[in-house]
């Protein structure tokens, strides 16, 4: 069976469509969310997505198939708010490990029914979990009062011993990759990377592949924290990720010239997964699965990237029509860029 990076020299992976999309399409109610073991739980549980890994595991195993049906490569786990700071907002902080193992167990579980009825694709490589760190909802570069300038709502130490507690349940349940996703701070950002490398020291195991995506808030194309693309790149750089991109917040059409740029800035492969444009007054997403596919392709035909697939809004028809539209295609090549890290 190939490695992710050997195939990613032979051609261009397709990642995931969004999660939440389509756990919204089963319009799940409280109870649903609750399932029998938290049905007195004190706090509501509606939209505690990652707890449904525990509650309703056969429906995100489901999730998870149809993307592979549709042509993924990279599965994410169902883990985008699953540590433990995101977690108290449900009064869950203690349940953050037992959900982030379950939510890779019911990913493995999908690639293994996966590679039963396609057996031809184990010889090809892949499919491959990805264990997902999400933003987290407390930044350590941002102020939470207007007023005070100064002022943070969580110290770095608390954020890195949150991400590692992620961490060593999402790899001991058994996934492939970690991806840490969504940044819009580069300081939660190094706080997660340094748990991932403080993990895979401490424990002797072997270093996973590191995916490593964040994202372009507006148009001035910047992070929400304020670093440019090319300070954001510059500032994870030094975990030597496998790859480096971008997702959320801006539709396909919005973030090309981004995508562009960091083809030319990264000395890894590049990956890009775009919301299904841009919400409309409802907060809902309309672009069809052809006209992502439509704007992926051509990054693809320029040389642009090496993974790509979708974010909040896509399905697994755009992911389908996705990875049709670059099949062929040949990924970008790695340039040799000048760096001052040795």
């Amino acid at each position: 069976m190939k490695d992710i990076s050997t195939l990613l020299r032979e051609r261009i992976l397709v990642i995931d469509g969004a999660m939440g999309t389509m756990i919204q399409r089963r319009k799940l109610q409280e109870a649903d969310y609750r399932g029998t073991r938290f049905a007195d739980w004190p706090s509501d549980l509606k939209g505690n997505n990652d707890l449904l890994c525990i509650t309703q595991p056969e429906i995100i195993r489901n999730i998870h198939l149809q993307y592979l049906e549709a042509g993924a490569d990279i599965i994410e786990t169902n883990t985008f708010n699953a540590q433990a700071v995101s977690m108290a907002d449900y009064n869950m902080s203690e349940l953050s490990a037992e959900i982030n193992t379950a939510a890779a167990h019911c990913a493995r579980a999908a690639v293994d029914l996966y590679l039963q009825q396609h057996p031809e694709r184990a010889h090809a490589g892949g499919p491959f979990v990805a264990g997902a760190l999400g933003p987290m909802n407390k930044t350590l570069s941002l102020s939470p009062d207007v007023n005070n300038p100064g002022a943070r709502g969580i110290r770095f130490d608390e954020v890195a011993a949150a991400y590692l507690e992620q961490v060593m349940a999402l790899v001991e349940g058994g996934v492939d990759l970690l991806l840490i996703e969504t940044i819009f701070d580069t300081l939660n950002a190094k706080a997660a990377i340094y748990a991932v490398k403080k993990y895979f020291r401490e424990s002797g195991r072997p270093e996973l592949p590191l995916m490593i995506s964040g994202t372009i808030t507006d148009a001035s194309g910047r992070t929400l924290s304020g670093q440019t693309l090319e300070a954001f790149y510059i500032s994870i750089e030094h975990a030597r990720p496998l790859s480096v991109g971008l997702n959320c917040a801006l539709g396909a059409d919005q973030m090309r010239q981004h995508i562009e740029e960091l083809s030319q800035l990264a000395g890894c492969y590049t990956s890009a997964y775009p919301n299904a444009g841009l919400p409309n007054a409802l907060g809902e997403y309309d672009e069809e699965p052809h006209q992502t596919a439509h704007f992926i392709e051509e990054w693809a035909q320029r040389g642009y990237v090496n993974i790509v697939g979708g974010c909040c809004g896509t399905t697994p028809d755009h992911i389908r029509h996705i990875a049709q539209a670059v099949k062929q295609l040949q990924p970008r090549s790695i340039p040799i860029i000048e760096t001052a890290i040795g």
